[in-house]
């Protein structure tokens, strides 16, 4: 029995068949009933969001895991959190069955290849949050290192397209996103590949926010590691604190260039008094913004 994410459309509508325009507006359609199917997971979704969030508050990695168009998934929501969340780099890491290709060669076989799996699991730490994805649901490297996770104690957050697979059932935190046939057939990069990047932007950008990293829908932990970003920054301060650019700056200088502290030095902290302030709140602005404007209007 093929599953769904396997299975082939009907001739009638073999998008082959149809013109460019049809054929562009097909696959468009598919991707809106590929992220429908995101939506009805959001409560999974925000239950993942709460372990990445609890392993990062204790210390703990964020592993992803997958093989194929599931690891390139994986690979992109992974590297953006430390530039976007400020989340240190060596807290996350991506393991691709086969490796992370340096071109476009990704060899099928290497997603059979459960010793790799089990290489990866070795590493892994009690408290860790493992996120292991398989279009399928039943890929073998995904399948061992959630097993093998599991037993050394981290919580596995399992993403599958493929409803009552094994995948799910091995999860802490099953995320089912049930995706229809692909409009071509097992090309999981198309429909499934949306619904899972859909849900892992979702998940991290939740993480991010519950620790403290999203301040007024502003990415108030990003890291301005380039000419863009220190823009940025300077805009995030001036925004949040309501102070010039100029103000901005001088904080940030303050700050060595952290914008939490930045805010709170723009506001009339000292840099020492606003990282204490951080740690005191765990990191959330908005207590320590509060904190800030009830001393002044105490002390006017």
């Amino acid at each position: 029995m093929l599953l769904p994410t396997t299975e082939t459309l009907p001739k009638d509508i073999a998008i082959d068949g149809l013109r460019s325009l049809e054929a562009a507006r097909f696959m468009l359609d598919a991707q809106q009933v590929a992220l429908a199917a995101v939506r009805k997971s959001a409560p999974a979704i925000i239950q993942g969001a709460d372990v990445m969030a609890a392993a990062i508050n204790a210390g703990n990695s964020i592993i992803y895991g997958a093989a194929g168009s599931s690891g390139l998934m994986a690979l992109a929501d992974a590297c953006e959190l430390p530039g976007t969340f400020g989340i240190p780099a060596g807290l996350i890491q991506i393991h691709m069955a086969g490796g992370v290709p340096a071109d476009g060669r990704m060899p099928g076989n290497t997603e059979d290849d459960t010793a790799a799996a089990e290489d990866v699991a070795r590493t892994v730490m009690s408290g860790d949050a493992i996120i292991v994805l398989s279009a399928s649901g039943t890929t073998p490297y995904a399948l061992q290192l959630a097993a093998s996770a599991k037993k050394k104690g981290a919580t596995i957050i399992g993403l599958a397209n493929n409803p009552g697979t094994a995948l799910l059932d091995l999860a802490d935190v099953p995320i089912c996103l049930e995706t229809p046939p692909e409009v071509i057939a097992g090309s999981t990069r198309l429909g499934a590949g949306t619904a899972q990047k859909s849900a892992l932007n979702l998940m991290s950008s939740l993480m991010g926010i519950k620790l403290g990293h999203v301040y007024q829908g502003r990415m108030v932990n990003v890291v301005a590691d380039n000419a863009k970003l220190v823009k940025r920054a300077v805009g995030i301060v001036a925004q949040v604190a309501e102070v010039s650019e100029t103000t901005a700056e001088a904080a940030l200088s303050h700050a060595k260039g952290d914008v939490k502290s930045a805010i709170l030095v723009a506001l009339g902290s000292s840099a020492p008094a606003a990282q204490a302030l951080l740690a005191e709140h765990n990191g959330h602005l908005g207590p320590c913004i509060q904190t800030i404007k009830s001393d002044q209007n105490i002390n006017v």
